[in-house]
């Protein structure tokens, strides 16, 4: 009797110190997601992991203008200051399509004359460019600048007045033949032309912008007198082996605006995606 109340005394003894030291479990309910339920007691061994810091970033919100940009050319405007023979102004103006496209357009007006060994001539005439501007240049916040490349359609109508030429001799025995003065007109001129544009503009002031092209030109019609030839058409310049030119302009203009568009940055996460 003595021996089986000792080993009842320390079977509760033992009962009571596996109590005690035994903590309590709270096992969660079932979760549902989106892959299916996960059992309960999946989250025995579950490890608590460190929980991801997100940062919040301001994006920053970019407005590009449109509207319409006109302007003078400066080098036509001042020539006749240092050029006698020379009388000319073109404006100059581009509308803005899209982010890099811009419908661009020059119309101008030209009285010049042309002094060489053997002709001296006066060309007087209007001409009208249009075409389009592409900006490759990616612009800062709140920048306007242009680094373009572009195309024109150029027509010119016009008149030549031959004043006075020379008749080349090619017998050095006799002597020069002097100047005949002449004053025959051909009117009822034209002339088209395609011609490639680089330029760049930069805004100095507000809307105030400022700019230079640089032109390659290539005749497609050229409707020429019966015994003279358009050697100076108004818009193309100077005609090179007949149907080649080139041109050159330096504007300031003034843009004014219409509407605007706000350009939104590509949101971005920095949250991992879980692993399938």
């Amino acid at each position: 009797m003595k021996y089986i109340f000792s080993i009842c005394l320390v079977f509760s003894l033992f009962i009571s110190n596996a109590q005690e030291t035994t903590p309590e479990i709270t096992v969660p309910k079932n979760t549902q997601t989106e892959e299916g339920v996960i059992p309960a007691n999946s989250f025995k061994n579950a490890e608590q992991l460190p929980q991801e810091v997100q940062t919040d970033t301001i994006p920053v919100v970019k407005t590009n203008r449109y509207g319409l940009r006109v302007g003078i050319d400066l080098f036509k405007l001042t020539r006749a200051l240092y050029d006698k023979d020379y009388k000319g102004i073109e404006f100059v103006g581009d509308y803005r399509l899209t982010k890099k496209y811009f419908l661009a357009a020059e119309i101008g007006n030209e009285n010049k004359t042309t002094d060489d060994d053997r002709l001296n001539f006066t060309t007087k005439g209007s001409y009208i460019k249009a075409g389009f501007d592409y900006n490759g240049y990616e612009n800062w916040l709140d920048m306007e600048n242009i680094i373009s490349i572009g195309l024109r359609y150029g027509f010119s109508s016009f008149n030549q007045q031959l004043n006075s030429y020379k008749i080349y001799n090619s017998s050095p025995y006799f002597d020069e033949i002097p100047q005949i003065a002449s004053g025959e007109k051909y009117n009822g001129l034209t002339a088209s032309w395609v011609e490639v544009v680089a330029g760049v503009k930069a805004k100095v002031f507000n809307n105030v912008f400022v700019g230079f092209s640089l032109r390659l030109n290539t005749l497609i019609t050229n409707k020429k007198p019966g015994n003279f030839d358009n050697l100076y058409i108004p818009g193309f310049n100077r005609t090179y082996d007949g149907s080649f030119g080139v041109g050159f302009n330096y504007t300031v203009s003034y843009f004014i605006p219409i509407y605007k568009k706000k350009v939104l940055p590509v949101e971005t996460s920095n949250k991992k995606s879980p692993k399938k």
